[in-house]
């Protein structure tokens, strides 16, 4: 393994923070105890070296040796691979993770994310579309509430899947999305109360604020 490179914003407004996405792989390098180092790209001007790592013009990207990953799935995943902190050797137990890490991100994110950028707005008017998306986003932390009651971590010990899911539902959760969903909750508070997840909060926060 090489010198591990964590590239992130240099800013972002107030609203974001603590949700940027560098914090998945801030959180899955001080799980496996991995070091690595934090850069920065400008928030206000996206150029062209940017796009060549990112081609949306986001964050974050992972630096190892000579070539980069972009996308916070991919990252884990490519983390995963230095630390059986992280993900499991056996292979059974390695599907079960991978196979959960996407469900985070196919299944629960894409019912997660448009209904909290409605959050976002603070627009709570109730039209068809809002409607749609409040039935969209219960049904799926339903079946998560059903698979959650009945185990502490998604497969097996705390995984990549469990940093993304578990980021996942706490971004419902800043909004009060889980509140008829108590299996949810708790296993989001199990998750955010590992020292692992505390120390990549409170340095993604410091990192922006130094930049106000």
């Amino acid at each position: 393994m090489t010198d591990l490179i964590l590239t992130t914003f240099d800013w972002v407004p107030e609203m974001p923070r603590g949700f940027v996405r560098d914090l998945r792989v801030r959180w899955a390098l001080e799980e496996a105890g991995l070091p690595y180092r934090v850069e920065s790209v400008p928030f206000r001007d996206r150029g062209a070296e940017h796009f060549s790592h990112q081609p949306f013009g986001q964050v974050p990207w992972l630096t190892d040796g000579d070539f980069s990953i972009f996308e916070s799935g991919a990252i884990l995943l490519h983390l995963g691979v230095y630390s059986d902190a992280l993900m499991p050797v056996d292979p059974r137990a390695r599907s079960e993770v991978i196979e959960w890490l996407f469900a985070a991100l196919n299944s629960v994110e894409m019912a997660v994310l448009p209904w909290a950028l409605i959050m976002f707005t603070g627009d709570t008017e109730e039209t068809p579309g809002r409607k749609m998306l409040d039935k969209f986003l219960d049904t799926r932390l339903k079946h998560m509430e059903t698979v959650l009651a009945e185990r502490e971590w998604l497969a097996g010990a705390f995984s990549v899947a469990d940093i993304l899911m578990a980021d996942v539902l706490r971004l419902a959760d800043r909004f009060d999305g889980l509140t008829r969903h108590p299996a949810c909750r708790g296993y989001v508070a199990r998750a955010t109360a590992r020292p692992s997840f505390v120390k990549a909060h409170a340095d993604q926060m410091a990192h922006f604020a130094a930049a106000d």
